[in-house]
């Protein structure tokens, strides 16, 4: 099974964004074949949380929350520049839109 690169992924997710009418953008690029998609979800403006792609308890690709949720902007940044140095590799991906969940889940999750 071959899974679609980094940044084919992330070119969809941001086109499937801007269709739905939202906004999107690449806060930081990582790795273009493997690298993992951090996902800040937005609504109005305003941090909801992040998400990315991991393993669920059945053992099957998922999303998964991570990072503080309902934080304020300066503590958003800080947690996914954290993360960044810890991985360079990772790419990180602001969505402003309705059903961020659900669109990033459609994207990154399935194969």
């Amino acid at each position: 099974m071959n899974r679609l690169a980094a940044h084919v992924r992330v070119s969809a997710l941001l086109r499937r964004t801007h269709d739905a009418g939202g906004s999107a953008m690449v806060l930081a690029k990582g790795e273009a074949m493997g690298g993992a998609i951090l996902v800040q979800t937005l609504d109005r403006g305003r941090h909801v949380g992040f998400c990315e792609r991991g393993y669920g308890p059945d053992g099957l690709p998922a999303l998964i929350v991570a990072g503080p949720v309902d934080a304020d902007s300066q503590t958003a940044t800080q947690y996914w520049q954290r993360r960044r140095r810890n991985d360079p590799d990772l790419w990180v991906v602001e969505l402003d839109v309705a059903a961020a969940q659900r669109l990033v889940a459609e994207i990154i999750v399935n194969d």
